[in-house]
């Protein structure tokens, strides 16, 4: 499978995609209770050195939430199984920390029912128009997804919902597609890319890419992604 990098614009340093694991990381240290929304298979938050006494996680895709119990259950964090709609299945003021990676439909009403008052909501979102080189090539754009994904619209859902917006910060990555196995394999495992993304239905798609690819050396997007912290208020 070719390898796959992601840039900032001019930086010849590669950056990990998509998660503030190291900030995530920090603010569990200091949490007493947290929850982790969409935890994927496990394989961030298992890299934190430290949980609160109280951590649970919750994944909607059955084979990721199977991986994330096998990741994370030993360290004595709570995975649940859930189905991809609310409510959260925890009581009100649950936790002091909320944190979440690339959530495309965010709860922002049950984030902030089980937040503790002053607790906060630290996330890392798809931010507009991102990889919209790749899924133009695929499935066109998709302009009304991506007005929902702009900062402006997130800072207003999470005032909606009570909390407040403490930093709101967007960046612009570049990635580099060498062979169209990291391209399927890309959209395989951020599936808000291409929702339900299978390779059969693009096939066409998939294999004009891949001949671009074999003139061109390489096929270069656009990864935008959003820092989001908000902060439910004290009583």
């Amino acid at each position: 499978m070719g390898f796959l990098l992601a840039r900032r614009p001019n930086d010849r340093r590669t950056t990990v995609v998509g998660v503030p694991a190291r900030l995530m990381s920090q603010r569990l240290a200091r949490a007493s209770a947290a929850l982790d929304i969409h935890a994927g298979g496990g394989e961030v938050l298992s890299g934190a050195p430290k949980f609160p006494p109280t951590m649970a996680a919750t994944e909607s895709w059955p084979p990721n939430a199977a991986l994330a119990t096998q990741r994370l259950r030993p360290r004595g964090v709570v995975v649940v199984a859930t189905r991809d709609e609310p409510p959260l299945p925890f009581a009100d003021k649950a936790f002091d920390l909320v944190i979440s990676r690339h959530p495309i439909t965010v709860w922002w009403s049950e984030i902030a029912r089980v937040l503790r008052p002053g607790g906060t909501y630290l996330a890392q979102h798809p931010g507009p128009a991102t990889v919209a080189e790749l899924v133009g090539h695929v499935i066109g754009p998709q302009p009304q997804l991506w007005e929902r994904l702009e900062p402006a619209a997130r800072r207003a859902q999470a005032q909606a919902a009570g909390l407040q917006i403490v930093e709101l910060r967007m960046e612009r990555l570049r990635a580099e597609f060498f062979d169209i196995g990291a391209v399927v394999y890309f959209l395989r495992k951020l599936i808000w890319t291409v929702p339900d993304f299978t390779a059969e239905p693009y096939f066409q798609r998939l294999v004009e890419l891949h001949e671009r690819i074999q003139v061109d050396g390489r096929f270069v997007t656009h990864p935008t992604r959003v820092l989001v912290e908000a902060r439910k208020p004290t009583e």
